[in-house]
């Protein structure tokens, strides 16, 4: 490894355009940990609210963004086993994916899935530990339940709406077009709601309500979730692109006996993302290299476009996600 690399850094709080190329010095790997030289790096919502100035880095984590990287292992610090330099791996970083290296705990790499390319490999982690410690481990979705996803073309969206069609579940979605719609579809849902010109609450009401919601959209969508899930059913908040303040009628809750839950990813511990990455590998894994799972590609930036990679995103254009091209 060389001593320095290029990198993208956030050069003050503000839009895409504060996004600039620098140099860094390399990282080197601590205990547990992995250094990759990066190949992809995936851009996330995440990435965007760092940005902004409203989503801190973890203490200890990098300043630089990227949550999600594909590449070669080129150095592995004391303490690591079962992976070794030269092996191609993607993974969950807490920071640092817009580089040429960045360092990351061992534990939290997955392998190159069999017959997926690291373009492809790098769209995997972030949502998917996202998507399985979300809906599965702490919503509970089992086969045959109603699923209502809202944001089905994003990242987030398209994986959730593929892994809860593998798992059994009945696949309902928003999004904000008919091609979005189209897409939804194609992944398996059973229902795609075009939000402009349908209500998702009288749709899933007359289905017999949504058992697990997963939303990302929060303000006005919170107690109109409430409203259509079915009794028993469960909320899973993972953003807030409207806002997370609402008036809200507790009583439907207890009427319904519904659960209100949700989660961040980043901030969780170590050992925490190292048990989703072994669940993965045991549960998705598997999927994907049989192909019936498989991420959803938008578009790809250079390194040095970040900027434009992030105006692409923010504008809700796309269908699935965006990687940096970075090796």
């Amino acid at each position: 490894m060389t001593e320095m690399m290029r990198a993208v850094e956030i050069s003050k709080p503000g839009g895409p355009e504060v996004l600039q190329l620098c140099q860094r010095p390399v990282p080197q790997p601590g205990h547990g940990e992995v250094v990759i030289k990066v190949a992809y790096a995936g851009v996330n919502r995440p990435d965007a609210l760092q940005r902004a100035g409203a989503y801190d880095p973890p203490k200890g984590a990098s300043d630089l963004p990227g949550l999600e990287a594909s590449g070669e292992v080129v150095a592995v610090g004391a303490g690591v086993s079962g992976i070794s330099a030269g092996d191609q791996v993607c993974a969950l970083l807490p920071g640092g994916g817009y580089a040429e290296y960045v360092a990351t705990p061992a534990a939290h790499c997955l392998p190159v899935p069999a017959g997926l390319d690291l373009k492809q490999a790098a769209c995997l982690p972030e949502t998917f530990f996202t998507v399985w410690s979300n809906v599965f481990t702490r919503g509970g979705l089992k086969a045959g339940e109603r699923f209502l996803v809202h944001g089905g073309s994003s990242g987030i969206g398209t994986t959730a709406i593929q892994l809860a069609k593998a798992f059994g579940a009945r696949v309902f979605a928003t999004a904000g077009s008919d091609a979005k719609c189209q897409a939804c579809l194609d992944l398996g849902a059973e229902r795609a709601i075009n939000y402009r010109d349908e209500d998702f609450v009288k749709v899933l009401r007359e289905e017999g309500g949504a058992d697990l919601v997963l939303d990302m959209v929060g303000g006005d969508y919170i107690p109109r979730n409430v409203k259509a899930m079915a009794e028993d059913g469960r909320l899973v908040q993972i953003a807030f692109l409207q806002g997370p303040k609402v008036e809200l009628n507790f009583a439907l809750m207890m009427v319904k006996r519904l659960t209100l839950t949700g989660s961040t990813l980043r901030p969780q511990s170590d050992l925490a993302k190292a048990q989703i990455a072994q669940d993965l590998r045991e549960a998705v894994w598997p999927l994907i290299e049989a192909g019936k799972v498989a991420p959803v590609m938008d578009s790809e930036f250079a390194l040095e476009d970040a900027a434009a990679a992030h105006a692409r995103m923010e504008s809700s254009g796309h269908i699935g996600k965006i990687v940096l091209k970075v090796g």
